[in-house]
């Protein structure tokens, strides 16, 4: 199963993610994170999704790729986490909602690569990383 703890997070988004957190929560946005670091095969079934398994694509990361599955010395240490806004203590995916555009301007005002930006890549609205130029 996925950690959720910031703990397994990169120690340069550590803090970063608890002022996210903090700064989210002041803005009247209630954040559950959903995922710091995963395995390999955490990853790669989460890439076969929408190709060799049923479902929609939602990485498009094989294991090793992904920000979240890295390691250092030999311990986990992410460099994104997901987040979802909870509404009424229930998660809410639907990307109109204004939560996930207060979310986005707090992590990237922190320094974050919010992958909910209409311009990302691959437009995922849970997902920031830390900027591999401030490693």
């Amino acid at each position: 199963m996925a950690s959720r703890a910031l703990s397994d997070l990169h120690p340069q988004l550590q803090p970063l993610a608890e002022a996210f957190l903090r700064r989210s929560r002041d803005a009247g946005v209630e954040p559950l994170i959903t995922c710091t670091w995963r395995s390999a095969d955490e990853q790669n079934a989460l890439y076969a999704k929408g190709r060799s398994q049923p479902g929609p694509i939602v990485t498009h990361a094989r294991a090793g790729q992904s920000a979240h599955n890295a390691m250092r010395y030999g311990n986990p240490a992410a460099r994104a986490f997901d987040v979802v806004p909870l509404i009424a203590g229930k998660p809410m995916w639907d990307a109109d909602h204004p939560h996930w555009q207060i979310m986005g301007a707090i992590g990237v005002e922190l320094g974050l690569n919010w992958y909910g930006r209409p311009d990302a890549p691959f437009r995922e609205f849970p997902h920031f990383e830390l900027p591999r130029e401030v490693l």
